[in-house]
């Protein structure tokens, strides 16, 4: 199925500078980072360390961003990174991350540090977008001198803490707007073709195709089921175009496509995908299966 000309640019040419500046003048804040996530982290401080760990100013825009750490850290415990907001457009792994840290993290500390970032991309939040304003993606770019800022801030921040992790869970939603908006927006930055993929009905994987860990993959789909439903693959035996590894499980070379959870050399690292749009699941329920894939996984380490 291939989709209609974005209206921004020439077919077959890369987007410029005038091109990315008038795609960012279509942009609109339609939301509170502030509100809706900062407002939460500040509550936490009376049960956990919160730290601000970078800052990003766009046009008018200041966003503090904050990282949530174990309160009594202690360098004989294995450490978990639980990352949300990568993708700021993706309600759920935003919230997800908050209600895990509200509910479940202290139930864990006994066996792990933690550290968890609630929001990478606060002003793709609020604007409900993929991109940054620069128009560049944060989950293509986790590597030394990344061109995204959010990217940037969350690598200097695992460095500085100079930590190794034992796991790292990646909280991602897949929308229809993916196929509407996201992939065509895409195609036109980089002078392609677009050709859109099936969105997949239900929660499936991500994982690392050079490290899969396919029983932790099956742990944690284990769990989220019992919340909501795990996608089937399509008609090709495929998801969002990739073949699977086993039913609701997909791997990418992740350090080579700079994804979040190619971050580091954890042995365990999961991207989870929820499809907040299927007429079989609820808001609340998305929530919950972002916070049920990280107990899965901390259940199955433990």
């Amino acid at each position: 199925m291939q989709q209609q000309q974005y209206p921004i640019g020439t077919p077959g040419k890369p987007w410029g500078e005038p091109e990315k500046k008038e795609w960012l003048q279509k942009q609109r804040i339609q939301r509170s980072y502030n509100d809706d996530v900062v407002t939460h982290i500040e509550r936490f401080k009376a049960r956990f360390d919160v730290r601000e760990y970078g800052q990003l100013d766009y046009a008018d825009k200041h966003y503090p961003l904050y990282v949530v750490l174990s309160p009594e850290w202690d360098d004989e415990k294995p450490t978990v990174l639980v990352t949300g907001g990568v993708h700021g457009y993706e309600t759920s792994g935003v919230h997800g991350a908050l209600k895990f840290i509200d509910e479940q993290m202290q139930a864990y500390q006994d066996v792990f540090n933690f550290i968890v970032t609630p929001c990478i991309s606060p002003w793709g939040y609020e604007t409900i977008n993929r991109w940054n304003p620069d128009a560049v993606d944060p989950n293509r770019s986790f590597y030394q001198s990344s061109p995204a800022k959010e990217s940037g801030c969350v690598l200097r921040l695992i460095d500085d803490l100079g930590v190794d992790l034992l796991a790292h869970i990646d909280l991602h939603e897949t929308t229809d707007t993916d196929n509407s908006e996201f992939r065509p927006a895409k195609a036109a930055r980089d002078g392609e073709v677009n050709t859109n993929w099936n969105i997949p009905d239900g929660f499936y994987l991500v994982t690392n195709s050079e490290n899969k860990q396919l029983e932790f993959q099956q742990a944690v789909l284990a769990e989220v089921a019992k919340v909501t439903h795990i996608a089937p693959a399509d008609e090709d035996n495929r998801l969002i175009g990739t073949d699977i590894d086993i039913p609701g499980v997909i791997s990418y070379p992740t350090h080579d496509l700079g994804l979040c959870i190619g971050l580091s050399q954890a042995m365990y690292a999961t991207t989870t995908e929820v499809y907040p749009d299927s007429e079989n699941a609820t808001p609340e329920q998305c929530i919950d299966a972002q916070v049920a894939a990280v107990v899965g996984a901390l259940n199955y380490l433990r």
